[in-house]
């Protein structure tokens, strides 16, 4: 039977309250099981590049609870969930989404760190590597101009839809059900409350130092209002093509290529917390589109 509220409507705010309250346990959880497991079966740190595999599962618990919610406790159903990928007259926002905004946060980063002298990439790739394989990276070993442009490659035309399909997981839960329930009619509020949740449900892992930041303190601050900036960008890519794929695509993108070319630069070397894809300096690449998106009106459902 569905929740209902006196008129014999579905109740929204019940349907919010266990998609959060399964999101948040069921992610917690797994990640603490994947942390035991990791760090005391396994004796790897966060630091460690293969650290990540023992999060995984607990990524895929937004879209487990979106699914629970609209099959089982609403019973809405499934029709706005944006499945469909819509690529055909929607290709563009999938372009921009995916590979033109990570490049030009990437590019601010860069300009920015050197402007600033804040860090200095190390394009030889050693620094990040021994932080993310410590003890397996010979001091010889260095990042030629060939593997790096391999690299590049790989993570341009395969990370990034192998990645989405992962982000899919969050994405259907953020995108396709808390970001269109919650503030349903406010549309920005939605995207502000939504990037805020979205941003505490990650403390756990942030805890673990699985985020890199050098101020664990301040990283508990800049990772939600990084996390708010991409829910106006993803909710905005959402609206525009009808399709939550596109949300993932931009998020895979952010992943598997903004985090990791910041990471393979720049982990390693002082103030991390600015060069960081989602760290201080993004947030002017980043802040710039969310206030086109929000002075133009781009967020208003027609």
């Amino acid at each position: 039977m569905a929740l209902t509220n006196g008129n014999g409507e579905v109740s929204p705010g019940r349907g919010i309250a266990a998609y959060l309250l399964i999101t948040f346990l069921g992610a917690w959880l797994l990640w603490l099981g994947g942390w035991s497991l990791a760090v005391h079966a396994f004796h790897l740190q966060a630091s460690n590049l293969l650290f990540q595999f023992f999060l995984l599962p607990g990524a895929f618990t937004p879209a487990a609870a979106c699914f629970i919610v609209r099959k089982w406790i609403t019973r809405e159903g499934f029709s706005d969930a944006g499945l469909r990928p819509n690529f055909r007259r929607a290709w563009p926002y999938y372009l921009f989404g995916a590979y033109v905004l990570p490049v030009l946060v990437i590019g601010t980063i860069l300009a920015l760190a050197a402007l600033f002298k804040v860090s200095q990439p190390d394009f030889s790739l050693h620094r990040a590597l021994a932080v993310l394989l410590p003890g397996k990276v010979p001091p010889s070993v260095h990042m030629t101009p060939l593997l790096g442009v391999a690299a590049l490659l790989q993570l341009l035309l395969v990370g990034i839809p192998l990645a989405a399909l992962i982000t899919w997981g969050e994405e259907f839960g953020w995108r396709s059900y808390l970001q269109i329930r919650l503030f349903a009619r406010r549309p920005l509020l939605a995207a502000v409350a939504t990037g805020l949740i979205w941003g505490v449900w990650h403390y756990p892992i942030i805890f673990m130092g699985y985020e890199h930041y050098d101020n664990l303190a301040l990283g508990l601050v800049v990772f939600p209002v990084s996390t708010v900036l991409l829910s106006i960008i993803f909710g905005w890519l959402r609206l525009k093509t009808g399709s939550v794929w596109a949300a993932s695509a931009a998020h895979g993108a952010t992943n598997n290529f903004g985090a990791s070319v910041t990471f393979l630069l720049f982990l390693g070397g002082p103030h991390f917390i600015f060069v960081a894809y989602l760290g201080l300096f993004a947030w002017i690449p980043l802040g710039i589109l969310c206030a086109w998106i929000i002075a133009t009106g781009q967020l208003r459902v027609r």
